[in-house]
């Protein structure tokens, strides 16, 4: 075969591809323009007689390519019917959630057009939207059980049309957001940027409506949330979180990076109040869910957990009392267990995990003009049962704590709670050890609260126990230690600082200082404790200042924080001249006696 016949036979060849070509272009153009209103018809009615009339969904345009099976709808918007809904919701037949969505495009690819028309079968590789904009609604409703059986199921009501609808990947790229909790007593809003949805094998069929493997037919459904950052609503602080992630087949949310972080300091913040408010700096690395009811979280807004594990983190309070407290308000409801019952949803956490946390409070006295801090380094712990639903309660209505941390980063503290949660009355007992502890470590809080310097003291064990309310605790204790000294110190009023009162001092440490517990030749003392909280005190304030007057029972003056550091010296300084005159009467009628 000579060149020429050859070039004249690839000509041939290569025109007849060009005409296949130019027929399967026009073909799928002329596939396209008649398709386009048939499926532009479809998609809207599918929507509204799917959903009950709910829905509407509208665009401006439809572009479909049959030859790559992919199709893109843009401006597309999908919006509920407010009249609809209402109707359904008397019918006891709405949904709990109402989505509207608001979009520049959506692409869907490698549509098997074919299968779909000859097979009946939807297969769809991926769908994509880009930047929507979502607003969902919850509602409380109610539906009617005589009707629930004989409601359609989604697949009863594709299946005269299609045998099955297969959808490998669905993808929501950097949504805007909000959730509208319509059901509190006034609407509430929250928004969020930049969120990611990944629905993973969306299967509607004959059997997958029944297959306890798939959330809502799918067999994953993860989000994720990344770089959140904004100022609260009263602009003192600034919250950052670095990512939200959670996943319907692992059943975890896990938080990492959340901070709330203050944008003055600790002074400047309090003058920002006419009233004492605490200031929080709180850092968490991670806060994990795990074991979490999707399904009950969606429909029903309850939060059900196996653990939630909290740490390592860092929490810090800051307190002026420079200011005076809130008239009428009362701490007391933000006891634990007291703000567990005033949550909006019902919440069941088998097991509450605290690891690695950090705590510090601390508190502005005026009189010293100082700062006094009291931490808990390295708070490790269970608590479990943390519950506010009424039918777990019924079972079981208490949440029990078992925490373990050093005192001031050196003592091993070791702490029980037990919180009763039905009691309205907030009660709760508490019991606790402390282990071998150098008593100078105090002197960053009694120095600064409690105007008492500690030069020595060296504790071998303290325990305590005691039960509590809203309003007061009481209990018992036992504290053995050695070589207790202390130095009592003047109040700031001449600008100079705090300064040691000597001979105060002297007298107190040789009349009132009990330097050991027990003392040579008698039993070891005991203390019981009584402490009545102030409307401004809070559920932890009460515990450590219940077991903080049993110290000062045993030890004979106070070393730690009161509500008044100078009314308290001065109080010790009549206890010592009351002590004196007790001593010189004594001995009169010792020399009378003798004579």
């Amino acid at each position: 075969m000579t060149a020429q016949h050859k070039s004249k036979i690839w000509a041939w060849i290569g025109s007849i591809f060009g005409i296949l070509i130019l027929i399967v272009a026009f073909g799928a153009m002329f596939l396209s323009a008649r398709w386009k209103p048939i499926l532009t018809e479809k998609i809207k009615a599918g929507v509204y007689n799917g959903s009950h009339h709910l829905y509407r969904i509208d665009f401006k345009s439809i572009n479909l390519n049959v030859i790559t099976g992919s199709m893109a709808l843009r401006d597309v918007t999908l919006i509920p019917d407010e009249s609809v809904f209402d109707s359904l919701k008397k019918k006891q037949l709405a949904p709990a959630h109402v989505f509207e969505l608001r979009l520049k495009k959506l692409q869907i690819s490698r549509v098997g057009i074919l299968t779909a028309y000859f097979k009946k079968r939807i297969e769809v590789n991926e769908i994509l939207l880009q930047k929507p904009s979502i607003n969902m609604s919850f509602n409380k409703v109610t539906k009617k059980t005589d009707s629930i059986k004989d409601e359609k199921s989604l697949y009863e009501q594709l299946s005269q049309n299609f045998r099955s609808v297969h959808v490998k990947s669905i993808k929501i790229v950097d949504a805007d957001f909000d959730y509208i909790n319509k059901t509190a007593s006034t609407k509430t809003k929250n928004s969020i940027k930049h969120l990611d949805i990944n629905i993973n094998d969306f299967l509607l069929d004959s059997l997958s409506g029944n297959d306890t493997t798939r959330f809502y037919y799918t067999k994953d459904v993860s989000f994720q949330i990344a770089g959140y950052k904004s100022v609260t609503k009263d602009k003192m602080y600034t919250m950052k979180v670095d990512t939200v992630k959670g996943s319907t087949s692992s059943k975890k949310i896990m938080v990492k990076g959340f901070k709330l972080i203050p944008l003055y300091n600790e002074l400047t913040f309090a003058k920002k109040y006419k009233v004492q408010k605490d200031r929080y700096n709180l850092s968490f690395d991670q806060v994990e869910f795990n074991g979490v009811d999707f399904i009950g979280l969606n429909t029903d807004q309850k939060l059900y957990a196996k653990s939630l594990r909290i740490g390592p983190a860092n929490v810090e309070v800051f307190m002026s009392r420079e200011s005076p407290p809130p008239p009428g308000f009362d701490k007391g409801r933000n006891y634990p267990h007291m703000a567990l019952k005033r949550l909006n949803m019902p919440v069941l956490i088998d097991t509450v995990r605290l690891k690695k946390i950090d705590v510090k409070y601390a508190e502005f006295n005026p009189a010293s003009k100082k700062t006094g801090a009291v931490t808990f380094k390295a708070l490790n712990g269970n608590i479990l049962n943390v519950t506010n639903d009424s039918s777990q309660l019924s079972k079981n209505n208490h949440a029990l704590a078992d925490l373990n941390t050093l005192l001031m980063s050196t003592g091993r503290l070791d702490v029980n709670i037990d919180f009763n949660l039905t009691d309205n009355n907030g009660a709760f007992t508490y019991s606790g050890s402390l282990g071998k502890f150098d008593m100078k470590n105090l002197n960053p809080l009694s120095k600064a609260l409690g105007l008492v310097e500690i030069e020595s003291g060296n504790i071998q064990h303290v325990d305590f126990k005691a039960q509590g309310n809203l309003r007061s605790a009481t209990g018992t204790m036992n504290m053995l230690y050695t070589n207790l000294k202390v130095k009592l110190l003047s109040d700031n009023i001449d600008g100079e600082g705090t300064k040691e009162k000597g001979f105060l001092s002297f007298l107190a440490n040789t009349i009132l200082v009990k330097d050991e517990n027990p003392q040579k030749g008698e039993a070891a003392r005991t203390a019981s404790m009584t402490n009545t909280r102030i409307n401004s005190a809070s559920f932890f304030n009460l515990m450590w200042k219940t077991v903080f007057v049993g110290i000062k029972d045993i030890v004979g003056v106070g070393i730690v924080p009161e509500k008044n550091p100078v009314k308290q010296q001065k109080v010790i300084a009549k206890k010592i001249r009351e002590q004196k005159r007790a001593d010189r009467k004594a001995a009169r009628k010792a020399r009378r006696e003798k004579n």
